[in-house]
């Protein structure tokens, strides 16, 4: 994100806060307050606190009184993570793929799911207690901390962020009639001026990096073993391959390995490097628009399990994500899909809020030819508010969001069991 862009989140953000807190520097770099935040962060609650907002009991009544002390908790923290979104320097994890290949450490984004959820949780209390501003911040806070664990281009990252981005909406659904029209105002331009989204498609060079570090690696330990091909496989299985490959599902990988390269460094070298020329093939079907996206994707990967070459497996994880491996359900590209259908309806849905139908007319579907479908929501003969919906027809279609107005019986709010009841 450019400069300029990053001033102005930073002065928007700032204009939100007001002068609650100190004067602080918005040139340091964000990372180093995240870590800083992660440190921060007081004993883990218990999983029934942890569990306890989603729960039907949660969404049906107020947050019990304990909870203020366990959201108090977290004040530090959040301070920190509220600077952080002020930055106007770009967010730098210090994340070495060309160094680390598959045994690269990603301890930030756990994390910074982590913090996240908890934003939720302040926000739920905030808005019960008429703390609207609080509220704002700390979701506005977390967007962009989930839109920075995106800022190194790999595919876990993008799907964190992605993860983030859509815990943000659908607090945003679930608790969207007790929003003040200011608040949500403020709230989608905060989403709007946070930094840009890490696309899938983008990922596909740092995925590379792995598969360039394991050719690396391989010539590096055919150097220290000249003429000793059985210590270079050995060296090579325990580089970190099997592990990286069991992570797949592919528990029996080394040994097939060792078969299809006929049990030489040599032949390893041949299988990896026939992998290249699937990378820049790979980013240009992450690319597509989705009807074009769904049928290429599927030949690309009925072509990987055809093929003897057992490097290719990697590339079901960058299609399918896991543990869905074999089974040729995409899934790693409609969720981002789905977040930017997403964010198109809380846009829709605030400008509803604001305007009226004209409002709601005024945000298109990013993939139709109009805007959302548009109906009132009636839950057990109680009208609680409405949902949008998609004209997305891909993978975990319809892409559906309900906001609710009036708060009473539990129901999901998106997924394929959108507008059904929460069970427990």
């Amino acid at each position: 994100m450019n400069t300029t862009k990053f001033i102005g989140f930073a002065l928007l953000f700032l204009s939100l806060a007001g002068a609650r807190g100190e004067p602080f520097s918005t040139n340091i770099n964000p990372a180093l307050r995240y870590y800083q935040a992660f440190l921060l962060a007081p004993d883990p609650m218990s999983d029934a606190d942890r569990d306890y907002p989603g729960s039907k009991k949660g969404k049906e009544q107020k947050l019990p009184e304990r909870f203020g002390q366990i959201v108090a908790g977290y004040d530090n923290q959040f301070l920190l993570v509220r600077q952080a979104a002020h930055a106007t320097v770009p967010c730098d994890w210090g994340i070495d793929l060309i160094y680390g290949g598959p045994n690269t450490m990603l301890p930030h984004l756990g994390r910074a799911k982590a913090v996240c959820r908890t934003a939720q949780l302040r926000a739920v209390w905030d808005l019960q207690h008429g703390r609207q501003d609080d509220a704002r911040d700390d979701l506005l806070a977390a967007f962009v901390l989930g839109r920075n664990a995106g800022s190194d281009p790999i595919l876990i990252g993008a799907l964190v962020q992605d993860a983030i981005e859509a815990l943000d909406y659908g607090t945003v659904a679930q608790y969207f009639g007790e929003f003040s029209p200011e608040t949500l105002k403020q709230l989608v331009e905060g989403f709007d001026a946070a930094p840009a989204r890490l696309t899938m498609a983008a990922c596909i060079p740092s995925e590379k990096h792995v598969f360039d570090w394991l050719s690396s690696k391989l010539l590096e330990l055919q150097q220290a073993h000249p003429g000793d091909d059985a210590k270079v496989m050995a060296g090579f299985r325990e580089c970190g391959i099997v592990t990286a490959w069991e992570a797949f599902g592919y528990t029996n990988f080394w040994p097939q390995l060792v078969a299809a390269s006929g049990g030489t460094s040599e032949g390893v070298l041949k299988l990896a490097r026939e992998t290249e020329p699937l990378f820049p093939r790979l980013a240009d079907i992450m690319a597509l628009p989705p009807a074009e996206y769904e049928i290429q994707a599927k030949q690309f990967l009925a072509e990987i399990h055809k093929s003897q070459n057992l490097f290719f497996t990697g590339f079901d994880f960058l299609l399918t994500g896991w543990p869905l491996l074999g089974q040729q359900k995409l899934q790693i590209r409609p969720t981002e899909f789905r977040v930017q259908a997403q964010l198109a309806m809380v846009h829709a849905a605030v400008e509803y809020k604001l305007h009226g139908e004209s409002g709601l007319k005024s945000v298109m579907d990013p993939f139709g030819n109009g805007p959302f479908d548009f109906q009132r929501f009636v839950f057990k003969g109680v009208h609680r508010g409405f949902e949008l919906k998609s004209a997305y027809a891909g993978t975990d279609a319809p892409f559906v969001m309900i906001f609710v107005e009036k708060q009473g019986p539990a129901f999901h709010i998106t997924g394929p069991d959108a507008g059904k009841a929460i069970d427990q």
